[in-house]
C-alpha cells in the first residue's frame, strides 16, 4: 500500500493502482452503477496530455527528461488501454477525468525512470503533467477529437449502408409492386423505387455527416479555465495546435474566440440533431422492411429477410425480423440522446458547461451504437430478397391497377370489372384476359414498372 494526501485528507491506495487520490475519490463519489465513460475520450484525453508535454517542453517550461518521461506515459497509458472506472454522471465538469488522466501519466513516467507510483515530488501530475493547462480546455478538446473519430466511422459505415441500398434498387428495378400510403392499396411503384426512397433518406444523411465534420473541428486548448488563457506561456500557445495535430492526426484548429468554445456546447448540439435525423430516416427504413416482410404467408410477405437467428421457443422454424427490431431499438435511444443532450447543453452556467461529462459520454455512445448498428443492418439489407410470386399476384389481383388500365381499356369497363372482381373474389387480371378485351401480351407490358411506375398515361400500342 502507499499513502496519498489532498487537503480533504489522507487515503491508502494499493501500490498497483495506477492512478491517485483524486481518481479513487471519483471512483468512490460517482459508482452509482458499472458503467463508466466512453473510453475514446479517455484515450483522446491522454493524447492531449502529450502534446502539452511537447509543447511544454519546446516553450522551455519542462525539462526535457520530465517532458520525454511523460511523453512515455502517455504512450504506455494508450498502449495498455488503460481507462479509469469513472461513472459518465458525474459532477465536475470533467475534472475527474482529467485528474486521472495526469495521475495515470504522472505514475507511468515515474516507472519509466524507474521510480515508484506516488513520487509526486519528481513528477508531479498537477505541476508537470497537467503544466498551461486546464480541466476546462483540455477535457473539451479529448470530447471533440473522440466525436470526429466516431463520426468518421459512422460516416463509412452509412457509405456501406448506402451502396448496399443502392445497389438494392438497381437489381430490383424491373419489379412491380402494389405502393401503399395510410396502409391501405395504392398506385403501384416498383421495388426498385421503395430501396432507391430509402437510400435518398440515407445519403442525405451522409451529407450532413460529412458538414459536421467540419463544424466540430475548433477546439479550445489553451484557453485553460475560462477561454481567457490564463496561466497558459505564450510560446506553449503557439506550439501546441501543431502539436495536437501532429499526435491527435486530426485537422483540429483552435477556436478563434475561446471564451466562446469554453462555454457554449452548440456544436455538438447541432451534431446530435444531425444523429436524431439520421435515427429517423434509419427507423422508418427498418419499419417499412419489418412490414414488408410480415408474415410470411399471413402478412404482407414481399420481402424476405436473411434468418439471422431461432424466432421462438415454441412456435417450429418460426424467424423474427430480429435486425430490423433491433435497429429500431437503437433508433429511439439515439432520439432520447438528442433531448437529453439539448437540455444538457442548455444548462449550461455563465463561463462553463458543468455537465460536460454527461454531454460527452452521451453523444459519443450515441454515435458508436449508431455506426455499430449500422455495419449489421447493411448486412442484414445485402440478404434481402423480393418474395417475386407474392408480389406479382397482389398487382393482379389489386383494384388499383382498374386505374392504370383505364385509359387502354375504358374508364366504364373497368369499373365493371372492379364491381365483378370484388364478387366473385376473382383477380382482374384474369377477367381481363378471360374477356379479351386486350392480348396477354399488351397487358403484361402494361404491368411493368416502365409503364406503371413512370410518368405519363398507361397507354401502349398493340
Amino acid at each position: 500500500m502507499r499513502k496519498e494526501k489532498d487537503m480533504i485528507g489522507e487515503v491508502e491506495l494499493d501500490e498497483s493502482f495506477p492512478f491517485g487520490i483524486n481518481t479513487y475519490r471519483a471512483i468512490e463519489n460517482f459508482s452509482f452503477n458499472d458503467e463508466i465513460i466512453h473510453p475514446s475520450i479517455f484515450k483522446a484525453l491522454i493524447e492531449v496530455k502529450k502534446a502539452c508535454a511537447v509543447s511544454n517542453q519546446i516553450a522551455g517550461l519542462l525539462d526535457e527528461e520530465i517532458s520525454e518521461a511523460i511523453q512515455k506515459g502517455c504512450d504506455k497509458a494508450i498502449a495498455e488501454d488503460i481507462i479509469p472506472a469513472l461513472n459518465p454522471y458525474q459532477g465536475g465538469a470533467g475534472t475527474s477525468m482529467n485528474m486521472a488522466a495526469n495521475e495515470l501519466v504522472a505514475n507511468f513516467a515515474l516507472k519509466s525512470i524507474g521510480k515508484s507510483f506516488g513520487d509526486y515530488d519528481i513528477i508531479n501530475p498537477i505541476d508537470d503533467v497537467n503544466l498551461s493547462q486546464s480541466t476546462n480546455d483540455v477535457f473539451p478538446t479529448a470530447v471533440k477529437i473522440a466525436i470526429i473519430r466516431s463520426l468518421r466511422k459512422l460516416h463509412e459505415k452509412t457509405e456501406t449502408l448506402l451502396n448496399v441500398l443502392q445497389e438494392k434498387e438497381r437489381d430490383f428495378s424491373g419489379i412491380l409492386k402494389i405502393g401503399r400510403t395510410e396502409m391501405q392499396d395504392a398506385m403501384p411503384v416498383s421495388l426498385g423505387q421503395e430501396f432507391g426512397a430509402w437510400a435518398e433518406g440515407v445519403s442525405r444523411f451522409r451529407w450532413r455527416l460529412s458538414k459536421a465534420l467540419d463544424w466540430i473541428r475548433e477546439v479550445n486548448i489553451g484557453g485553460t479555465a475560462v477561454g481567457t488563457g490564463i496561466n497558459a506561456d505564450t510560446e506553449y500557445l503557439r506550439n501546441i495546435p501543431d502539436q495536437l495535430r501532429k499526435i491527435v492526426q486530426e485537422p483540429v484548429s483552435v477556436s478563434r474566440n475561446g471564451v466562446d468554445s469554453t462555454q457554449n456546447g452548440d456544436q455538438i448540439v447541432e451534431i446530435m440533431g444531425i444523429l436524431k435525423t439520421g435515427a429517423v430516416v434509419i427507423k422508418k427504413i427498418s419499419s417499412d422492411i419489418r412490414l414488408l416482410s410480415s408474415g410470411p404467408e399471413c402478412g404482407i410477405g414481399e420481402l424476405i429477410l436473411p434468418a439471422m437467428q431461432q424466432g421462438s421457443s415454441i412456435m417450429p422454424a418460426k424467424v423474427n425480423p430480429v435486425m430490423a427490431e433491433a435497429a429500431e431499438q437503437v433508433c429511439l435511444e439515439i432520439i432520447a440522446s438528442d433531448n437529453s443532450v439539448a437540455h444538457a447543453v442548455s444548462q449550461g452556467n455563465l463561463e462553463l458547461q458543468q455537465f460536460f461529462p454527461f454531454i460527452a459520454h452521451k453523444t459519443v455512445h450515441a454515435i458508436t451504437l449508431f455506426g455499430g448498428m449500422l455495419e449489421k443492418f447493411a448486412v442484414m439489407v445485402s440478404g434481402i430478397t423480393p418474395n417475386e410470386p407474392k408480389i406479382r399476384s397482389y398487382i393482379e389481383s389489386s383494384t388499383v391497377v382498374a386505374t392504370l388500365l383505364a385509359p387502354t381499356i375504358g374508364h366504364e369497363v373497368m369499373a365493371q370489372l372492379v364491381v365483378e372482381a370484388r364478387k366473385s373474389n376473382r383477380k382482374i387480371y384474369d377477367l381481363i384476359l378471360e374477356k379479351n378485351l386486350i392480348s396477354k401480351e399488351k397487358l403484361d407490358k402494361l404491368l411493368t414498372p416502365e409503364i406503371m411506375a413512370s410518368p405519363g398515361m398507361a397507354v401502349i400500342e398493340e
